[in-house]
């Protein structure tokens, strides 16, 4: 099987701080360019989304300390050498592996729950 290819290490990486194929190319589009600032503006014109998706995918990056935040511009700066050795290997994994692992991402359980969420009928009457 394919997706045996991806080293666990970077599986882990994926489920544990990936929320979105989205985020994942935000990721590896500042871990290419990791000398560039980008702007919210900037990423969501190059990745296809709204800017509101591209200001919240790089405040999640953020958060997850894998970029910084300076003067409104975002730069990949993961917080250890071994973050950034594992965000090398993710990009070379997508590189080579790419639909393995955008499965890896969407088959994240917290990802299938709030599909399920999105289509549970509440019972009893609707509050208007």
């Amino acid at each position: 099987m394919v997706e045996d290819f991806i080293p666990p290490d970077v599986r882990s990486f994926i489920l544990e701080r990936i929320e979105s194929v989205a985020e994942l190319e935000a990721l590896l589009l500042l871990h290419k360019h990791e000398r560039e600032s980008w702007s919210p503006t900037r990423v969501a014109d190059r990745l296809y989304v709204t800017e509101p998706a591209a200001t919240d995918i790089l405040a999640r990056l953020t958060a997850e300390r894998l970029c910084t935040l300076d003067g409104g511009l975002y730069r990949f700066a993961p917080a250890t050498p071994n973050e950034a050795g594992l965000v090398r290997q993710l990009a070379d994994a997508y590189a080579r592996h790419l639909i393995p692992v955008t499965r890896i991402v969407h088959s994240k359980p917290a990802r299938i729950q709030r599909f399920a969420d999105a289509f549970r009928f509440r019972s009893g009457k609707e509050e208007t």
